[in-house]
């Protein structure tokens, strides 16, 4: 994959987007990590890599990650306790990454709390394999409720890859876009890739996430990170990232 990239290597530096807002580094809570040493250890990776503060972001997903409020804020305590004893200085926030489903819609009717980040971010997804039949609602009561929706990952739903005008209705319904650094490296495929610089060309990404779950995530990041390839294809783009540091 990274034989694509002929320049020389470099020093990575991610300090221009200071912020991951999409990371699995919270240990045994979702399919991302699952030892408080692995989460130390990617932590420790991370700031290397040039990034001011981490948002760590659990799936929740009816009857296979079935977290809430109640799972994730007890486990970023122990993570923040953690990497004050190992002397990790580096801010770790946590939210989660909610699958627009019917739970979802259920859970935002009911009042129940919802995990955000920044002043009013929410982040969401869909599935692989075809688009949430109640998207337009779940948007519609994330707005009304002063949220903003950041669709996670959208140039990985290969539904809409021929369908290229519904990335700006999502945004038209008021969504913000993230997309994968790695999409960008051609990690997960080539269409992938080509969709994210298209999406980016056309002004369309808001922010960008590591969206980092293990080990092969870590290493093609650093990987494609240490070429002059990655910065160029990023610059000029007007992300949003380093907002959240406030």
């Amino acid at each position: 994959m990274f034989g694509l990239f002929k320049s020389s290597q470099i020093q990575p530096d991610l300090s221009f987007i200071a912020v991951d807002m999409h990371s699995h580094l919270l240990p045994a809570l979702d399919d991302g990590l699952k030892t408080m040493e692995d989460t130390v250890t990617f932590v420790k990776e991370l700031q290397a890599l040039g990034f001011k503060k981490l948002i760590c972001t659990p799936h929740i997903l009816t009857d296979v990650h079935n977290n809430s409020p109640e799972t994730i804020l007890p486990r970023l305590a122990e993570v923040q306790q953690a990497l004050k004893e190992n002397n990790v200085d580096v801010e770790i926030q946590a939210a989660a990454e909610y699958m627009i489903d019917h739970e979802f819609e259920q859970i935002i009717k009911r009042g129940d709390k919802l995990l955000t980040f920044g002043k009013n971010f929410i982040l969401v997804e869909m599935s692989y394999l075809a688009p949430s039949p109640n998207l337009d609602q779940v948007i519609f009561e994330l707005r009304v409720l002063g949220l903003q929706p950041i669709i996670a990952h959208p140039e990985r739903y290969n539904y809409y890859h021929q369908q290229f005008s519904q990335y700006q209705r999502l945004r038209d319904m008021g969504c913000w876009l993230q997309v994968n650094l790695l999409s960008l490296a051609g990690y997960y495929g080539k269409q992938t890739k080509k969709v994210a610089e298209a999406l980016i060309k056309a002004n369309m990404i808001d922010l960008i996430g590591t969206d980092m779950h293990h080990n092969n995530h870590l290493n093609a990041t650093k990987a494609f990170t240490s070429h002059k390839d990655f910065y160029k294809i990023l610059k000029g783009v007007p992300l949003q990232n380093k907002m959240l540091l406030d």
